[in-house]
């Protein structure tokens, strides 16, 4: 069977997946005391509570404490760069086993894995959109804050169904550990995208009352 990939478009995958910024680049290094560094991450932790998995949330964000001080909108961009790194990955892992299923006997799984590279792909777009969206939004309180952190929402809840709809081909897959594996790490991208959706409505709500 002829490979799906040839090597132009793997390179331009490479490119892709890999020339997002760094989350150093969405928030500030500041020399903060230790004093500061232990609200902030009281600050994390406490904001934490606002999403489905508060364990996960600070576990992914509270090494950036210091870049994310006490502020709602530097959580949120923390956490939609986290997000978007974990996407980021699984797109590039489900890749490498769509080529390697191209020479297998399964043409379900082949597909599944496909569509589920598909779907990760629209997932990295959103996220990548909201991000930059994030680092435009204008002060709380005005109508074109409001219009941003839409923006932001709508794009974060989408790439969660993207995520979501990743595992769907696989319903029809017989089970074994390539499936049992991508459904896992997908299950795992989820959180992280639920978790930077639910800071994204706090900062929101907050900034809208």
């Amino acid at each position: 069977m002829k490979p799906l990939f040839s090597v132009p478009f793997l390179t331009f995958l490479f490119f892709y997946f890999y020339s997002v910024p760094t989350l150093s680049s969405y928030v500030y290094d500041t020399s903060a005391t230790t004093a500061n560094v232990i609200n902030s991450t009281d600050f994390i932790r406490t904001s934490c509570y606002a999403t489905l998995y508060p364990d996960i949330c600070y576990t992914s964000l509270y090494g950036y404490a210091n870049a994310i001080q006490q502020d709602p909108a530097r959580l949120a961009r923390a956490a939609i760069s986290v997000s978007l790194s974990k996407a980021r990955n699984m797109a590039v892992y489900v890749s490498n086993l769509s080529r390697e299923a191209d020479y297998g006997a399964d043409p379900r799984a082949s597909a599944a894995l496909h569509d589920c590279f598909s779907n990760m792909g629209d997932a990295v777009d959103e996220i990548r959109g909201s991000l930059k969206q994030m680092q435009r939004v204008v002060a709380p309180g005005s109508e074109s804050f409001r219009f941003q952190m839409g923006n932001v929402q709508t794009w974060m809840s989408a790439a969660l169904t993207d995520e979501e709809t990743c595992t769907d081909g696989f319903e029809d897959v017989a089970g074994g550990p390539m499936k049992t594996e991508v459904c896992k790490r997908a299950a795992k991208v989820k959180k992280f995208t639920s978790n930077a959706l639910a800071l994204v409505n706090s900062y929101a709500e907050k900034g809208t009352v």
